[in-house]
């Protein structure tokens, strides 16, 4: 896929969110992120792509800023949950304009999937990121009912997903970022409803997300990875607290100075 298609893919990634089953992505992926993010502490937050959801809501740190390839105009008269948030950075996703080692915390909202270069992204992100930052990562999940109606509109030219370059699987993800020194801490998995286009089918099938994440864990419709970059040979040590004890009070002599006596 070439940088052309690419940015035609991401344009239809935004039409799809607006529709029941991009809402029922979003909610899910709202409410993972939110707890997930919560808890990571630094100065500096990138979220990469994808405005519709806010993947920073939940975190602290005092700078975040959201970037994409692109500035999305707003549209007139649209509800406000459908206008997206305004984009603070835009950006190649190959080159990010930001100095090596100066990040805590990146998210990349299903941009490796319709990404013409998703390895030369991953190494981008690795760079910026500080010793010990954290990166998560969304994407749709190829061994799901999803990817399965997927791959099926491959070949019958009725995609239920919008036209990505090839879904990554979270085996795969997870050896990429082991390449990366980007150790996976967590994944999630979630939506597992059937690939249904109306919101009354996937109101019909909300019980299979506590089925699915009880019975089979990981074959929901996306997941969410999070990975904490390693640097070889460095430790974290915290501060070094030596407690010194008091020496114990040592007695002086003292020597009187004799007077001469002088003779009469």
């Amino acid at each position: 896929m070439d940088n052309a298609a690419s940015d035609q893919s991401i344009i239809a990634l935004d039409g799809w969110l607006q529709t029941p089953a991009g809402r029922y992505l979003c909610a899910w992926e709202q409410t993972c992120l939110d707890n997930l993010t919560a808890d990571i502490f630094g100065f500096n937050a990138l979220q990469i792509g994808m405005p519709q959801i806010n993947a920073l809501a939940a975190n602290r740190m005092p700078y975040q800023w959201l970037a994409d390839n692109r500035v999305r105009p707003r549209s007139v008269g649209a509800a406000p949950e459908d206008v997206p948030r305004q984009v603070a950075v835009a950006l190649d996703y190959t080159e990010l304009p930001f100095a090596s080692q100066s990040i805590d915390l990146v998210v990349l909202p299903h941009v490796l999937e319709f990404s013409a270069e998703p390895h030369q992204v991953l190494r981008e992100v690795e760079r910026v990121l500080i010793p010990e930052g954290q990166v998560i990562i969304c994407g749709f999940n190829p061994a799901s009912l999803w990817g399965a109606r997927q791959a099926v509109g491959r070949v019958t030219g009725s995609d239920f997903l919008p036209r990505a370059q090839e879904l990554i699987s979270m085996p795969r993800m997870r050896d990429w970022l082991k390449l990366l020194n980007l150790g996976a801490s967590q994944s999630h998995f979630g939506c597992y409803a059937p690939a249904c286009r109306t919101e009354k089918w996937l109101h019909r099938y909300a019980f299979m997300d506590n089925a699915g994440a009880r019975w089979w864990p990981y074959l929901g419709g996306v997941y969410i990875v999070q990975a904490i970059k390693r640097v070889k040979g460095m430790h974290l040590i915290g501060p070094a607290w030596i407690k010194r004890t008091a020496a114990a009070p040592v007695a002086v002599p003292v020597t009187n100075k004799r007077r001469k006596q002088q003779d009469g």
